[in-house]
């Protein structure tokens, strides 16, 4: 009862200052008789009738679907950023052409997906920024985090389906090593680059940005949780793999790689149930509190207040187009890694640790510059360790776990190689003690920014390597060892 009439208090305060009052605000008359139940207000900030069930800040005071109306608020987007985006629609329809009237030109066809994916991940962001302003805090937060985290799902699935690691077979893709390489990298792109991007786009603006330790803490905490997770079959692999006090042949140690894998997949995933859980219900106080005081520092609010809102139908309307556009151009720009490996010699880990995440986080990493450049900082942590906690604890798991179920999982371990092993666990180090303090500036969001790039000039180095060699165990094609004990590696030219 306190903190709702508190939060309403400053609801005013703010909106006062703002030439927003909320003079149109009536409670229910049952609120009197009723003190200990919370009640939304009527009419928001805009005079629109709320909706039962619809948040205040994301009432449209519309019903149903209008063309006009859902093509101007989607052009808009959510920042400017988001708006400068929305230039790149026309590489959506030309991406599909070219892929059915040209589908030998396999270097163009990858380009223009590769930008494609861009615009329609950047709808699934914006659309699920709406429904996230139609819910309760906590959960619209972890709700716009989760369709963010679709993009990525989609890639890894359509890898997954594509991939067939037999190298007896005509059909041979094995691209194990470009999904291991895109969970790390989905990983390194929010703890580093977007972190990085958020810090230095805050600090830019003010001295420092202080944070809560309910997003810090926790966040980093479960970070180097799931990083320690991620690397234990590695770990395992490369202990045994050179060790000759022990007689484990390399397709005893393959399987019990993989077991150690879907075990450790299915705890992951426990972890991320109670992590979700732990945020929206047992301790969704200390979130709504932080986001609510974010709220009321928010520079812009008063100008996102006023904006037109897409309705809850439109909503689901842009997500389904959006998402079924960006399943279909993952398709496109799976079918052409394999020619961009081969022919024009760019490194598996490369793809998967830099030009993956890119494209997929484009979306995710613009709302939180644009929330951290507008003083929201626990927002933007919010969405940059939601999403990277997200990949850790979920997307990746849930690989290993529907390859296992569609039995294309005898190569699909957790086992990464040393390189990315080294260079996550360093990130996650990094950001953790940056995060320490509860407090930020632009220095340390620029490093973040210069140690990813570093570590895409290394992946872009680094060798691929000879898939379907003589001799080659499948323990040994994960790692690039070959069967006589040597490191049968491709440089690239």
């Amino acid at each position: 009862m306190f903190g709702r009439r508190k939060e309403r208090t400053g609801a005013v305060r703010q909106t006062t200052g703002q030439d927003l009052e909320l003079a149109h605000t009536k409670e229910p008359k049952e609120a009197a008789s009723h003190p200990h139940k919370q009640h939304h207000p009527v009419f928001n900030h805009n005079g629109h009738k709320v909706t039962k069930g619809i948040h205040p800040d994301g009432e449209s005071g519309r019903k149903g679907v209008h063309p006009h109306h859902f093509l101007r608020i989607s052009a808009r987007s959510a920042s400017k950023l988001s708006m400068a985006v929305n230039v790149l629609w026309p590489f959506v329809p030309a991406a599909i052409v070219v892929r059915y009237a040209r589908p030998e030109a396999h270097l163009w066809i990858f380009v223009l997906n590769y930008i494609a994916i861009v615009p329609t991940a950047n709808l699934i962001g914006f659309a699920g920024q709406e429904l996230a302003r139609k819910l309760p805090k906590v959960f619209g937060v972890l709700v716009e985090t989760f369709l963010g985290g679709i993009v990525e799902i989609v890639l890894f699935m359509v890898l997954l389906t594509k991939n067939n690691d037999d190298p007896a077979s005509e059909k041979y893709n094995n691209f194990i090593p470009v999904i291991r390489a895109a969970i790390l990298g989905s990983i390194l792109a929010n703890v580093l680059l977007c972190l990085g991007c958020c810090l230095f786009a805050g600090g830019l603006r003010r001295d420092e940005q202080d944070f809560d330790a309910a997003v810090s803490e926790v966040g980093s905490g479960l970070l180097m949780t799931a990083g320690f997770g991620l690397m234990i079959p590695a770990a395992f692999f490369t202990s045994l793999s050179g060790n000759t006090t022990v007689d484990l042949d390399p397709e005893q140690l393959t399987d019990k790689v993989l077991t150690i894998s879907r075990v450790t997949s299915v705890i992951l995933l426990v972890a991320f149930l109670l992590y979700s859980w732990f945020q929206m219900r047992s301790h969704h106080g200390i979130y709504d509190a932080v986001l609510e005081m974010d709220d009321a520092r928010d520079q812009d609010r008063h100008k996102d207040l006023k904006k037109a809102k897409l309705t809850l139908t439109e909503c689901i309307l842009a997500l389904l187009i959006s998402i079924t556009l960006v399943c279909l151009h993952a398709v496109f720009l799976v079918e052409g890694v394999e020619y961009i490996v081969e022919e024009r010699h760019v490194s598996d880990s490369f793809i998967g640790l830099i030009l993956i995440p890119l494209v997929e986080k484009a979306a995710e990493n613009l709302t939180a510059v644009d929330e951290a450049w507008d003083n929201q900082i626990n927002f933007a942590l919010a969405h940059v360790l939601g999403a990277t906690i997200q990949t850790a604890l979920l997307n990746g798991p849930l690989v290993v776990i529907v390859g296992w179920g569609v039995h294309k999982a005898m190569s699909q371990d957790l086992n990464f190689d040393i390189f990315n092993a080294v260079i996550l666990i360093l990130a996650v180090i990094v950001a953790g003690n940056f995060l320490r303090d509860g407090k930020s500036n632009y220095l340390e969001g620029a490093l973040c920014i210069l140690i990813y790039i570093i570590i895409a000039i290394a992946s872009f180095s680094y060798p691929n390597p000879i898939h379907g060699a003589a001799g080659t165990s499948k323990a040994s094609l994960a790692t690039g060892a070959g069967a006589e004990g040597g490191h049968k590696i491709r440089f690239l030219k």
